[in-house]
């Protein structure tokens, strides 16, 4: 039986209540002598700064670099609002991002069968939805240099951040479009602004010539990316893989998300390069909702992004695509059932907590591969 060391964050908020159902299915998966897991645990975020006044600590980061795989809560909240800026929440995670040179995001949007009337789109236009949004996630304005607010005098102060791309950014990124498009539908989609910015002319620019060099098989277009928002809430099955940059990449994907139905329903990986020693990738694994502080401690919160993000390191971390099918379906097989969290409620469903949710899928799992 395969052992993969993995480390957990839970973070902050709802964090630890839906980091709490990976737990529940880790020991199942160990129980079931699919595979074992050597577990570690640590701070970041809020709850890290609480303790350690920074964001992350470095034994953290060393558990995280010699992990097969991070799996990732959520971070931030009111409480930190106040703290400097490079200890705050988030630069925990942009710090794992970096230092783990995870420029991958993939974040895909899957509208279970179930839940095509959650969304806030008529059931047509996302029943069967399968999607997937590629963000560029170590490069761009998130940190592009300088970065900095100068005060001006006469009350006056001028905010600066970069916007900067390299070649070889674009490449990698493009790549990884590509060869996902390659085992799904063929079809890549390319957004940026190039009619106002030059890292979109470059954008365009090197995504056509990696195209054409050597992906002439996949279907590639080109959209700017206001227009790409307009037409995720228009069509969004006209897409398939859609690739593009740090900012766009943020805004869209959550645009994607309420095509679900719900920021909780929303995973995502984010990987590094691939290792041409152990064929290995340096990912992590997180839901798309955000730390959520006003339902936190209540048992509201959904754990189906977390669960499926971890779903997400069994296909891309630890080799075990079919159980990752599987629990899929059992996510699938549990929704069907009538259950559902606050978020996703409809009407004649069964309103269950946090813990109820993830305990039904795991036992829908178990079913499966019982």
């Amino acid at each position: 039986m395969p052992t993969f060391k993995v480390l957990l964050l839970p973070g902050d908020g709802i964090g630890p209540e839906v980091m709490a159902e990976v737990k529940r299915l880790l020991n199942f998966l160990a129980k079931a002598g699919i595979a074992d897991f050597a577990i570690e645990e640590g701070l970041v975020g809020g709850a890290c700064y609480d303790a350690h006044k920074v964001a992350v600590t470095e034994e953290t980061m060393a558990k995280a670099h010699a992990a097969d795989a991070v799996i990732f809560g959520a971070v931030g909240g009111p409480k930190w609002d106040k703290v400097p800026f490079d200890v705050r929440p988030e630069a925990g995670l942009l710090r794992l991002r970096k230092d783990l040179g995870l420029f991958a995001n993939i974040r895909p949007a899957i509208v279970y069968p179930a839940l095509a009337d959650a969304s806030s789109l008529k059931s047509e236009a996302v029943e069967g939805l399968d999607i997937i949004i590629l963000r560029e996630l170590t490069g761009g304005v998130y940190f592009g240099e300088p970065k900095t607010i100068t005060d001006l005098g006469n009350g006056q102060k001028r905010a600066i951040d970069t916007q900067v791309y390299d070649t070889y950014e674009i490449e990698r990124i493009a790549r990884v479009g590509f060869e996902l498009a390659r085992k799904r539908r063929n079809k890549v989609t390319s957004m940026e602004k190039r009619n106002v910015m030059k890292t979109g002319v470059l954008w365009h620019e090197v995504v056509e010539a990696v195209h054409a060099r050597e992906y002439q098989d996949v279907q590639l277009e080109h959209m700017l990316a206001d227009a790409g928002g307009m037409q995720l809430v228009r069509w969004p099955k006209q897409f398939d893989v859609i690739v593009t940059d740090n900012l766009f990449g943020d805004m869209l994907s959550d645009v994607a998300a309420m095509l679900t139905g719900s920021l909780g329903m929303l995973p995502s990986a984010s990987l590094g390069e691939l290792d041409p020693k152990t064929r290995r990738r340096k990912a992590l694994f997180e839901p798309v909702h955000g730390s959520a502080p006003d339902i936190a401690g209540k048992g509201m919160a959904n754990p189906i992004a977390m669960l499926a993000s971890f779903g997400m390191a069994m296909r891309y971390s630890f080799n075990m695509g079919k159980e990752a099918d599987l629990l899929d379906k059992a996510i699938a097989a549990t929704l069907s059932s009538g259950l559902r969290t606050a978020d996703i409620r409809s009407e004649g469903a069964s309103v269950v907590s946090t813990a109820a949710m993830g305990a039904a899928i795991v036992a829908e799992l178990e079913k499966l591969t019982g």
